[in-house]
């Protein structure tokens, strides 16, 4: 420091300005243009000049850069603020405290700088290690700027000393606090200053041990940190010392207030316990604490999201018996529910009913409703509501435009979408940063994903500030496209900026790793965000219940929808759809139809998505009167079945032979103007096929061309089955030829398809299609190697069959529950000494010949997917806890 201040005698040569590369926004190798260095690495290294340590009073540069922990953006703001100093002739302050370490000199310099914020910051640039003369040192700081009237920075101090040194050194801290603190404060303002700062870094029995003392000392601690306390201990569950502090705080003061039971229900409240919330605001009244509107608006929220939206209902009517007056806030909360419910013309009913009461409803309002109509798919009546709003003078906002925007590009309107963009760019209605946003919002909806990234690389690269939404939109897109790799690059550049993630954030990577499969990933991915305290909604556990219910993992399924209701986030009624929905895939219908009437307990409304998920459940268990009666209820609510319920009912009569039935219900869907697509056509021809009814399969693709649809690869593979199952391999044959002529790609379900049939073909035939197979690039799966292995036994050589999937094991093949039964099969065989016929050495070579094929292509597949493999990082290196 000495050598230092020897080259610089006076502070006024001293230049404050930093390396452009700490003015630069920091980057990443997201962007290809070279990013700067952090902070952190700047340190690192021990032979560049750092232009703060000529402040510091600390004699070891290397000790000082181990205990610093500012990060670029408090760098800047010392930087402005000991520059400030400087020009304010103060340097002599800045020179005296370097040359010596001295708390009352530091509490000077901190009282010069212009925030809180930056004197915090420049507090946490000199504070060096966790010695005892250090924590002495910060305890006469505290002390210092208490007596100057500073008390709230002290508190801030204190909370980050603590936060620094842990539970176990924090005793030692307090010590040092209490030794002559009446030179400076009173007992209750160190106390409370201590009790505030174990508050901020959640050590809750250290705060009430302090709450102890005071009781001790016939002190009475503040309420505003009571309600801090019973904020905390109620998300950790201790309801025990909850109740304790509420009847110490009745009995010894200070009498609980509104923000007391205010916060207490809202702590009972999220942890699902709402009739305990419910019954607080009967209580509260004794203590002379009439309930205001925050306090209803806790209980009717926590409603609202259990799906309770009557019960709400009925806290709004007793809120205006009691004479105060629903905000705005409540009447958008009400809304936000029936709309989430599915329900949009109940929420548009109330919506009319604040405009008859002469209330004009707020953007808020105004955008719940929107987005309602939006997410129904109704463009019209979300472009009314906005011309309405323009007409009655209500502002849009930044979401106004964020939905209806993504709403005309997400539904196929792109140009209303452009239009919408034209016109804000024109209005000024929102500000620059915002239209930028948007921007990059709306080439992501239009799915021009690289023009996004451009456009957001040139926004920062200019200095202009980004926001969560824009950062947000690429990763959802990037989620989207599947390029999840892509999509963390854009978070952890997200994170350097200094946002913190959002749950959409999170749900979009937790959407894009479920749909890749990677549930292990996701759920992974879920845990680190509850570990380290982020805000989780019941959005984000949706998003990894639809995951595990499509894969039909329903153990993980049923843990995480216990788990939700554990956290407080009761399900609405996407989780309760996607829970159905796995539920009827895997056969448990009993479960899923009682999950179905919980839902319509809870007073959700059920859509054509979950009543098509128990109609297709209750058809592939052949319970199809149950489903008939579904479909039946179905229109009694006012949902008219589409395409896709005519479908399943139609593939589960078509199952169960009822082809009269299957195609009266093929004419059903003419009469109330539904147009059969292609999947129609292809079951009600499917289900001719395996009633080995050729002629009326052949009706039914002449009516399929008729109504301008051509057969696709499903129809053909239909065809192709139809005729192996009837051993006319020379129709089968016909068919593949036809479809490659027409440039249709054969698919793995079409070599199969033939594959099967080749096996049980003559052989000089077989050998002659086997060979016009490997030519279109025969691409095998796990279905080809069990059809192999099947026919190995059925060959009378179960033995091949063992060997080979011996082979298949040591390439770390995956295997299907179908694979297991005929490995199982083809032992008991070899074991029980079982007669078979044996087939022909040709036909033996054949098959040993077609499995080599087979083996090769999957081993070869195997490694490149090994070698291509990297797994995601999770949670970025800035979220460690520090």
């Amino acid at each position: 420091m000495t050598a230092y201040m020897g080259r610089l005698p006076s502070f006024r040569f001293i230049s404050l300005k930093p390396p452009e590369s700490l003015i630069s926004q920091p980057r990443s190798s997201f962007f290809s243009c070279p990013f700067s260095s952090s902070c952190s690495e700047s340190f690192g290294n021990s032979s560049s000049f750092d232009y703060l340590y000529q402040f510091s009073p600390h004699s070891s540069h290397a000790h000082f850069i181990s205990w610093n922990c500012i990060n670029p953006h408090e760098r800047r703001r010392i930087t402005v603020g000991l520059s400030k100093i400087i020009k304010c002739h103060k340097g002599h302050i800045l020179k005296r405290f370097s040359r010596s370490f001295c708390p009352l000199i530091l509490v000077e310099i901190m009282k010069c700088l212009d925030s809180r914020d930056t004197a915090l910051a420049f507090f946490k640039f000199t504070f060096r290690d966790h010695s005892d003369i250090a924590l002495r040192s910060c305890s006469l700081a505290a002390h210092g700027l208490v007596a100057q009237g500073l008390r709230l920075l002290a508190q801030d101090v204190v909370s980050w000393v603590i936060s620094r040194i842990g539970s176990c050194k924090s005793k030692e801290f307090m010590k040092f606090m209490l030794e002559k603190h009446c030179l400076f404060e009173s007992d209750f303002s160190v106390l409370d200053t201590l009790m505030r700062a174990f508050l901020n870094t959640g050590m809750v029995s250290e705060a009430l041990d302090i709450v102890g003392w005071m009781r001790e000392a016939y002190l009475r601690p503040s309420a505003s940190a009571m309600t801090i306390l019973f904020k905390l201990l109620l998300r950790s569950g201790d309801y025990g010392s909850v109740w304790r502090l509420l009847r110490d705080m009745i009995r010894a003061g200070p009498c609980p207030s509104n923000y007391n039971f205010n916060a207490l229900m809202f702590g009972f409240c999220k942890k699902g316990q709402v009739q305990i919330g419910e019954s607080l605001l009967h209580v509260m009244e004794k203590f002379r604490c009439k309930p205001d509107v925050f306090t209803f608006n806790i209980l009717i929220n926590a409603y609202c999201m259990n799906g309770k939206t009557s019960n709400a209902l009925k806290l709004v009517h007793m809120m205006i018996d009691a004479g105060c007056q629903p905000s705005f806030a409540t009447l958008n909360t009400i809304i936000s529910a029936f709309c989430k419910e599915g329900n949009v013309p109940r929420a548009r009913t109330l919506f009319d009913g604040i405009v008859e009461m002469g209330i004009c409803p707020n953007v808020f309002i105004y955008n719940t409703l929107m987005d309602g109509y939006v997410k129904a798919r109704d463009m019209e009546q979300a472009n009314m509501l906005y011309d309405d709003m323009k007409r009655k003078g209500v502002a849009p906002d930044c979401v106004t435009f964020n939905i209806l925007v993504s709403g005309h590009y997400k539904h196929g309107r792109k140009e209303d979408g452009d239009n919408l963009l034209k016109e804000l760019s024109v209005s000024g209605l929102v500000q620059d940063y915002s239209l930028h946003d948007i921007s990059v919002a709306a080439l992501c909806w239009a799915a021009r994903l690289e023009e996004a990234v451009v456009l957001l690389k040139d926004m920062l690269e200019k200095g202009i500030t980004m926001s969560l939404f824009a950062f947000n939109s690429i990763i959802a897109a990037y989620s989207k496209a599947k390029l999840e790799n892509k999509a963390f690059e854009v978070y952890e550049v997200m994170v350097q900026f200094g946002l913190s993630p959002s749950s959409s954030t999170y749900s979009s990577m937790l959407m894009g790793l479920s749909k890749l499969g990677r549930l292990q990933q996701a759920r992974s991915l879920l845990d680190e965000m509850l570990e380290k305290g982020f805000p989780i909604n019941k959005q984000v556990f949706t998003v990894l219940l639809d995951g595990y219910s499509k894969v039909g993992d329903l153990q993980e399924a049923q843990i995480l929808w216990n788990e939700m209701r554990s956290r407080g986030l009761f399900p609405d009624a996407v989780a309760f759809s996607a829970y159905i929905d796995g539920l009827s895939k895997v056969g448990l219908m009993d479960d899923a139809y009682n999950i179905f009437l919980e839902m319509l307990g809870n007073g959700l409304v059920p859509n054509n998505y979950v009543y098509n998920s128990l109609i297709g459940g209750f058809c592939n268990c052949g319970k199809l009167n149950v489903a008939v009666k579904l479909e039946k209820e179905m229109r009694r609510r006012g949902l008219l079945p589409d395409i896709f319920t005519f479908n399943i009912i139609i593939n589960g009569l078509c199952k169960m032979g009822k082809l009269k039935s299957a195609t009266d219900a093929f004419m059903d869907m003419h009469q109330i103007g539904l147009t059969p697509d292609i999947v129609t056509y292809n079951t009600l021809i499917g289900g001719y096929i395996r009633a080995f009814d050729m002629a009326g399969a052949d009706e039914f693709l002449d009516r399929m061309y008729a109504s301008g649809w051509n057969p696709d690869i499903t129809t053909y593979n239909i065809r192709i089955h139809g005729f192996c199952s009837s051993r006319n391999m020379r129709g089968a044959v016909k068919v593949l030829n036809e479809l490659v002529s027409l440039g249709v790609i054969p698919n793995t379900v079409t070599y199969n398809t033939m594959m099967n049939g080749i096996c049980q073909d003559i052989l000089h035939r077989a050998v002659i299609l086997a060979g016009k197979l490997i030519k279109m690039a025969f691409l095998p799966n796990v279905v080809t190697a069990n059809l192999l292995l099947s026919q190995f036994w059925k060959q009378g050589i179960p033995e091949r069959t063992l060997t080979w999937a011996q082979k298949l094991r040591e390439i770390s093949f995956c295997f299907d529950d179908i694979s297991y039964k005929i490995m199982e099969r083809a032992n008991n065989i070899v074991h029980n000494d079982t007669p078979l016929c044996r087939g022909t050495s040709e036909k033996l070579l054949f098959l040993d010949f077609l499995m080599y094929i087979t083996y090769d292509y999957l081993r070869s597949n195997q490694s490149q997917h090994a070698k291509g493999y990297v797994p995601l990082k999770l949670i970025g290196k800035y979220y460690d806890g520090s």
